[in-house]
């Protein structure tokens, strides 16, 4: 999995990509990404990648020229890939999404900064909108991260056939949330494990454990 992770401010998410189940990936030759700062496509080097929109509106939006120059720049050197863009306008992500992003070979991802983006890019080139709920922050970068952690985990050896069958949302659950967990000690300030957990019988523990999938 290549990803290319187009941004204002892109070191502030090698932090997230350098740590933790990202790096393992990295580590098993199983993932890949490529940090580039939307600034670099400026017009005549000046920076500056946003603008105040016509009819007027608050603030500023990024301008299409550095988004054009720079898709077609990765797309040259790196060969054509699928485009998402971070906003609150997009389709909301479910763990079905991350599942089928998860078999792409590569993808650019786009963080969206400021009021928006020039509505044109749409008619440029196929940019799917991706969300990742009903609400708005001020960092597509952040929101990236929640979409490259969620088709990561699912890169076919990140982590476990056995991790993944089980968890909330799963193909394994019918979509449904996981089961409740517990662990040592038995008895903690007068709350016990369920007896079922402790009785040996594996059949009586499945039974429950697909009863409390919720």
């Amino acid at each position: 999995m290549e990803i290319h992770i187009i941004s204002l401010f892109p070191e502030s998410v090698r932090g997230y990509l350098d740590s933790s189940i990202m790096k393992q990936a990295q580590e098993k030759g199983l993932f890949r990404y490529y940090l580039h700062n939307l600034t670099d496509w400026s017009v005549k080097n000046t920076r500056r990648v946003d603008d105040r929109p016509y009819g007027g509106g608050a603030g500023t939006i990024i301008t299409i020229e550095p988004m054009t120059n720079c898709f077609r720049e990765l797309f040259e050197k790196y060969g054509e890939m699928p485009i998402f863009f971070m906003s609150p306008k997009g389709k909301i992500l479910e763990q079905k999404d991350f599942e089928n992003f998860s078999t792409m070979q590569k993808m650019i991802i786009l963080c969206g900064h400021y009021e928006g983006i020039d509505e044109r890019i749409f008619e440029l080139f196929p940019i799917t909108e991706i969300s990742i709920g009903k609400y708005v922050i001020s960092s597509g970068e952040l929101a990236s991260m929640v979409f490259v952690d969620g088709i990561v985990r699912l890169v076919d050896g990140v982590l476990s056939k056995e991790s993944l069958e089980e968890e909330s949302f799963s193909t394994n659950l019918g979509g449904k949330k996981e089961y409740p967990q517990y662990s040592r000690p038995q008895i903690f300030e007068g709350f016990s494990v369920p007896e079922v957990l402790l009785s040996g019988d594996h059949r009586a523990i499945q039974d429950w454990k697909q009863k409390s999938t919720s």
